[in-house]
């Protein structure tokens, strides 16, 4: 193509994308908004009467719960699949969610044993400052209820080595204390460390792309992915095909600084060499205002959205596994068939909505007759599983003074070189791997929240999570939850014994104060969220999912008519993530632009505020 060409081509591809922003930015004749008016109310006292929240998090299915008249029907509970059924039940749908689990809210669930509470998912959010964009869309669905505590300025330390002899290094809150402090502890090198913000800043400014490729017609999608004008406009394309260790590698030759600046990949589950910068630029920027845990636990996450769901006349109900999505006869999604003991309940909607993933969704829940449809075939081709998680879960005896605990995560690696010996120890063998875990993310959900103390005095708890190959427990696949056997109880105690040696280093006073102590696998995660092959984060968030094309292809809408996809296989993985995932699905669905509402309602109400401050 010619020079006068491609600059035709440009100019119209940019009037059309002008056009259709235009469209997007004025929302649409669809139905009506869910945010015309502020749904804040002062915040109720925390609930913690164990009877009452039971009522909320713990409804079981059963036949006579499933209300009438049903407008949507969501499977999976995580916030993917919560926040879309409330932003569609404050337009007054009727809207059951399902969830296989006992209790409501996937990964935003809590559990207890032995008098201790324990967060499966939910460790730290950024970006939930007062006044932030993410903040209020949160506060809109919770209606106010969920309030968040902050972390202190540090609210994320590197180690490097063993924690006590090794080099430690603090991540501090503030666009401008954040790389301010990573120039204290690297002097020398802040060109680097200039360069390193600039690039973030410039992919920052273009990461909305997510959203628009998934929201504009597929066609002019599709045409803007092929005309190869988004890399040349957008630094966010652009370094989307550059690996986060290659960028990293060519600002500075300091191999402790690469590291931190790498730290972060944990968060969303791929090594630097495999990882987009434009990926890892995400979670550093939704970090840089600092960090944010809801006060009560992640329970409150849940527990503040499902009673906008039952407002509106919808439900959501647990231990209701969804075996098949119903088709009618033209090979639209009609319902779901639910397995109740050894019978099955089929519930009829004219809208079914699926947070449970890609595969799942596909592979498992979809007739075959629908599975062979070129569109899905092409989007599983796309997709691959991310990496298992581990996690370990202790309970305390002692309070967070006492035992020295501190809100601040510790990302613990064996070394300086990240992407060295995560990839020579997701190569080797489960024995081998076990004794010699590079990688130790440490948390104390009870020194994050301000109201633990009151719920459980005298008590503490950690969380530690690492990465595993699905492949070290896949033997055990079929055996039945705790009855696993001997030799999977010794593998599992082997990882445990070396992540603890890790964490007694970093927490000496804990050693003799443990009352609990259980870890979950892969197999863990794949009997209490679905997740196919015990993935933390849904599908793999490498170079190839950040590439204009795949975030174009993977939409909201799916090729069997009336079904739609929400959560972070839509979008991107986490909280924030799987959120964005639910505007994307109910902006399709309600036929209109809902960040256009939320960001309307947003500067009405901050207008009227100032008015009344003045």
């Amino acid at each position: 193509m010619g020079p006068y060409a491609l600059l035709f081509l440009a100019l119209l591809l940019f009037l059309l994308l002008l056009l259709l922003l235009g469209r997007l930015l004025r929302g649409s004749a669809g139905g009506p908004s869910p945010f015309a008016a502020d749904a804040r109310r002062p915040p109720a006292p925390l609930v913690t009467d164990k009877a009452a929240r039971r009522t909320v998090l713990k409804t079981v299915f059963s036949a006579d719960k499933v209300p009438e008249g049903l407008d949507a029907i969501v499977v999976g509970s995580g916030i993917g699949g919560l926040a879309a059924a409330a932003l569609l039940a404050k337009v007054g749908k009727r809207v059951l969610v399902l969830e296989q689990h006992g209790k409501l809210g996937g990964c935003c669930h809590t559990f207890s044993e032995k008098g201790f509470e324990f967060d499966t998912g939910i460790h730290y959010v950024g970006q939930m400052q007062e006044g932030s964009i993410i903040r209020f869309m949160v506060d809109q669905l919770t209606e106010g209820q969920l309030e968040w505590a902050r972390l202190p300025a540090v609210y994320d330390a590197v180690v490097l080595g063993e924690p006590g002899s090794g080099r430690t290094y603090r991540i501090y809150s503030g666009k401008e204390e954040y790389f301010q402090g990573l120039k204290e502890q690297f002097p020398g090198e802040g060109a680097a460390i200039e360069e390193f913000e600039r690039l973030l800043k410039s992919v920052g400014r273009g990461s909305a792309l997510v959203g628009v490729l998934k929201m504009i017609p597929r066609a002019l999608a599709t045409l803007l992915c092929r005309s190869g004008l988004l890399p040349r406009l957008s630094p966010f394309c652009r370094l989307a095909s550059r690996s986060l260790k290659e960028v990293v590698d060519g600002l500075t030759a300091n191999r402790e600084l690469r590291a931190v600046f790498c730290y972060i990949f944990p968060t969303y589950g791929v090594v630097p060499s495999k990882a987009s910068f434009s990926m890892h630029s995400i979670l550093v920027n939704h970090f840089l205002r600092g960090a944010w845990y809801p006060k009560g636990g992640a329970g409150e996450i849940a527990f503040h959205t499902i009673p906008v769901i039952r407002k509106a006349g919808g439900n959501v109900l647990g231990k209701a596994p969804v075996q098949t999505i119903l088709l009618d006869s033209q090979g639209k999604a009609c319902g779901v068939s639910v397995k109740k003991g050894q019978d099955s309940v089929n519930i009829f909607a004219p809208v079914i909505i699926s947070d449970a993933g890609i595969f799942n969704t596909y592979e498992r829940l979809l007739p075959a007759e629908a599975r062979a449809l070129p569109e899905i075939r092409s989007q599983l081709r796309m997709a691959t599983h991310g990496e298992g998680g581990f996690t370990v879960f202790v309970g305390l005896n002692g309070s967070r003074e006492e035992l020295g605990l501190e809100p601040t995560n510790y990302f613990i690696y064996a070394g300086n070189d990240l992407d060295e010996i995560m990839n020579r120890y997701l190569a080797s063998s489960r024995e081998e791997a076990a004794k010699n875990i590079p990688l130790v993310f440490v948390t104390c959900p009870s020194a994050k929240d301000p109201t633990w103390e009151m719920r459980h005095p005298g008590k503490s708890t950690l969380a530690i999570v690492t990465f595993v190959k699905y492949e070290w427990f896949e033997e055990w696949k079929d055996e039945q939850v705790n009855k696993r056997g001997d030799d999977y109880e010794e593998l599992k105690k082997t990882f445990v014994d070396t992540i603890m040696q890790a964490v007694f280093k970093l927490y000496p006073h804990i050693e003799d104060r443990i009352e609990y102590i259980s870890s979950g696998t892969p197999l863990t995660n794949q009997h209490y969220i679905a997740s196919p092959r015990g993935e933390i984060y849904g599908i793999d968030h490498g170079i190839a999912r950040l590439q204009a094309e795949a975030i174009a292809a993977v939409r909201a809408q799916t090729a069997v008519p009336n079904l739609y996809l929400t959560g972070q296989d839509l979008c991107l993985g986490g909280f924030v993530g799987a959120l964005q995932g639910a505007f994307i699905c109910a902006s399709a669905i309600l036929k209109r632009n809902l960040y256009v509402d939320v960001a309307r309602l947003r500067k009405r109400t901050q207008a009227t505020n100032a008015k009344k401050r003045d």
